[in-house]
């Protein structure tokens, strides 16, 4: 009986996985077409106490190779503890101090807090503040690449769009920790494509995600969603494609990539993931339910498939082929979406990672129904 259930788990994450793989290929990577620029964009930043990252994301603004007429910067100071403010006056005033520097209009705001989420807050904050009707935001810790702008703006041009989803990957592998977390992140990449190209998106990035402000304002915003701290981005995506799912859209570009840095340390990774676990329960989404269930299902047999054979209720052949089953199908997706990004060297700690999983998956999902999480030096209920 054991190994029957284990069994048709294994076949259903085989078929689940398996669609999000043929999702992944039905969508086109987007290519340049060097058309003149017209879309004017509004960049929205929220930070808290990112003196460390903000000097690299700021050179990587300064960077874009895109008519500084056309886009804004506005960079929402969450209560920051640290000198972050004063870090970005002192690189802007040495960059102005430059002949060949062509100012750029940024601005620094003050969020306004009125809800349990700080990040919503922020965005609507800067929202109000923005002068164009095309929103991009990214994160502090972010670097954005030089044909960013001109990537998404042809690509509006080419579509009649009110949301885009981007891509969004982890810029360090120097350590085991730092390869863990870009194969994971690479995962949830291939399944935000892949969703995409089954025609069911579910998932998406706020480190790279753009929309109408009318549009925005038409879905009023984050209501309904502000008393959960985190979900900035997969609640609003919800709400863009119930207003018209036929202009919710994947940017598959590497020229539109968002590198981001993975977490230093264990603990700050159980505290991101037991952030980002928080809003799955109130996501309304229900493929993205039936997916994340099917995932926790299938490491479970992994976990417990040792003990199992131990016990002699299931054979060790069978053993094997399920992890076969499942270690195969997780490769081919990743080595998909490792060579669209071009990091397919992150794939020799594939075997390491794969073991690793389904441990670290079972206990998030465990300490998230009741266990609280803390996000810039700030503790929130689940």
């Amino acid at each position: 009986m054991i190994a029957t259930v284990a069994i048709i788990i294994m076949i259903i994450y085989l078929i689940l996985i398996g669609s999000l793989t043929y999702g992944l290929d039905n969508v086109e990577e987007f290519k340049l077409q060097d058309i003149k620029s017209k879309t004017k964009f509004s960049i929205l930043i929220p930070f808290r106490n990112e003196a460390h990252n903000l000097p690299r994301l700021l050179d990587s603004i300064l960077k874009l190779n895109y008519p500084k007429d056309l886009f804004e910067v506005i960079l929402v100071n969450d209560d920051s503890e640290d000198d972050s403010v004063d870090t970005i006056n002192k690189i802007l005033d040495t960059k102005s101090s430059k002949k060949d520097f062509t100012r750029i209009d940024i601005k620094t705001i003050q969020n306004i807090r009125v809800s349990n989420s700080p990040k919503k807050d922020a965005i609507t904050s800067a929202i109000k503040f923005s002068k164009h009707e095309w929103i991009i935001t990214t994160d502090a810790d972010c670097q954005l690449p030089k044909y960013w702008l001109e990537t998404f703006d042809e690509y509006i041009q080419n579509k009649s769009l009110n949301c885009i989803v981007a891509p969004v990957t982890y810029s360090s592998n120097s350590t085991f920790l730092n390869r863990f977390q870009t194969l994971d992140m690479l995962s949830l990449q291939a399944a935000t494509i892949g969703g995409f190209g089954l025609h069911k998106p579910f998932l998406c990035n706020g480190a790279n995600f753009a929309y109408r402000k009318l549009t925005f304002n038409i879905v009023n915003g984050f209501d309904g969603n502000t008393a959960i701290a985190s979900g900035d981005d997969i609640f609003l995506l919800e709400k863009f494609k119930t207003q018209d799912p036929k202009k919710v859209a994947y940017l598959r570009s590497l020229k539109a990539t968002v590198y981001t840095q993975p977490v230093s340390g264990f603990q700050q990774l159980i505290q991101q993931r037991l952030r980002w676990a928080s809003k799955t329960s109130h996501n309304p989404n229900l493929f993205s339910k039936l997916l994340g269930l099917i995932i926790f299902m299938a490491n479970l047999v992994c976990v417990i498939l040792f003990p199992l054979v131990i016990f002699n209720l299931i054979s060790s052949r069978i053993a094997i082929a399920l992890l076969v089953i499942k270690f195969g199908i997780d490769f081919l997706l990743l080595f998909k979406i490792a060579r669209f990004f071009k990091q397919e060297n992150i794939l020799l700690s594939f075997i390491s990672s794969s073991l690793i999983y389904p441990f670290f998956n079972i206990f998030i999902v465990f300490f998230s129904l009741f266990k609280s999480y803390s996000w810039k030096g700030r503790t929130f209920r689940k």
